[in-house]
């Protein structure tokens, strides 16, 4: 599984699409281990939809799944996410 992965940076531009700020910069905190880190080295798997997973644990922080006119986010993992404004 992990010639699979990317880091967080590989969705970049879709976090910048959907949030209109700087995303890879942003800290967020695993709902599972606690750790916290910049989105941007998260571990990032890509299938018919992208999973964001918790360097730390592994555990599942984020989903997000993307069609031409909507995108879906799930972020049931991820305790706590700071942006900087």
């Amino acid at each position: 599984m992990d010639e699979l992965m990317l880091d967080g940076n590989a969705i970049a531009g879709l976090l910048q699409e959907v949030f209109a700020v700087e995303m890879t910069t942003a800290i967020g905190t695993c709902g599972s281990c606690g750790a916290a880190g910049a989105v941007g080295a998260v571990h990032v798997y890509r299938g018919a939809g992208i999973v964001l997973r918790c360097p730390h644990c592994d555990n599942v922080l984020a989903k997000i799944v993307k069609n031409d006119s909507r995108v879906w986010i799930d972020f049931r993992g991820t305790r706590t996410l700071e942006v900087a404004v």
